[in-house]
């Protein structure tokens, strides 16, 4: 008898007039370890550490919007179509947030907070996306807990079952005996993208220790590593999504968003090769002045 992965029958946990919602714990457990990690590798770059707490105010906020925002716009039947509730897009603590937006609005807010504090975007970047990677995988387990945004149905050891959920309530649908009612076995899609977010965060880590990057080039890194795995995920999942050409709106976004990672690592590459002349320039006259001082101009 085949043993498959379980998944929670309940997301939504009531504390007195409070309702705390697993996805948005699972959201909140990605941005602390975020800041945390960033706070660490900007201070090895000689900032100040709490310059990530004041930097991360500004993202996360414009991050969820944006996140909100794309999903609500490319998957507009829940709210706009037949029989949807307009209001239930405000609704953020029963998931729905596109990456795509979140990061784009995100990125824009880390741009703000890097100029109110006075520090160079680019490294704040590069100090950010292997926690913002760690982040990622860390929120993709308010999937799991949503019971949604599987793969087609298997019978692969780890398999995922996955119950007939009531999103408003927050909990799988009971039966008359009240046991939760099994939809059946999935691939577990969330997995999957949580593993490849954890390889691609340490893979950053490894190669920011090992290989001389100009500044930039680590971000352009992250920016097109994640849609080479979004993109295999993407094409796994069954949830209703806008088509384009027969393909998903997030594949098509994938491979935009690969092509401009491509370009800020070569982009970035390019303007430190550029730069490297002047800054060995500099000392090289200096030395010149120093051995023939009867060239300098005494006027």
């Amino acid at each position: 008898m085949t043993t498959y992965l379980p998944s929670p029958t309940v997301a939504a946990f009531d504390l007195g007039p409070l309702t705390i919602r697993a996805y948005a714990l699972c959201i909140l457990a990605g941005i602390v370890l975020a800041v945390w990690l960033t706070g660490r590798r900007l201070a090895a770059r000689g900032v100040d550490s709490g310059v990530a707490l004041d930097v991360s105010a500004y993202a996360v906020i414009l991050g969820i919007i944006g996140g909100r925002l794309y999903h609500v716009i490319t998957t507009p039947e829940p709210y706009w179509g037949e029989g949807g509730r307009p209001l239930d897009a405000l609704k953020i603590w029963n998931g729905g947030l596109g990456i795509w937006g979140a990061i784009a609005l995100g990125a824009v807010g880390v741009w703000i907070g890097c100029r109110r504090a006075g520090v160079p975007f680019l490294t704040f970047a590069d100090a950010a996306v292997p926690g913002v990677a760690f982040a990622q995988a860390i929120g993709r387990w308010g999937n799991w807990f949503n019971n949604e945004l599987h793969g087609g149905p298997t019978t692969l050891p780890w398999g995922l079952t996955v119950h007939q959920w009531d999103q408003a309530a927050g909990r799988a649908v009971t039966d008359a005996s009240g046991n939760a009612v099994v939809a059946g076995v999935y691939h577990p899609t969330f997995l999957y993208e949580s593993l490849f977010l954890l390889v691609l965060g340490f893979g950053l880590l490894a190669l920011d220790r090992r290989r001389r990057l100009a500044p930039g080039q680590l971000l352009g890194l992250y920016v097109a590593g994640y849609p080479v795995g979004r993109i295999v995920v993407e094409k796994m999942r069954t949830d209703e999504a806008e088509l384009i050409l027969g393909q998903r709106l997030n594949v098509w976004t994938s491979v935009l968003v690969f092509l401009l990672g491509v370009w800020i690592v070569w982009h970035t590459g390019r303007r430190a090769r550029r730069a490297e002349p002047e800054q060995v320039d500099e000392p090289a006259a200096e030395a010149s002045t120093a051995e023939h001082p009867e060239s300098q101009d005494v006027g």
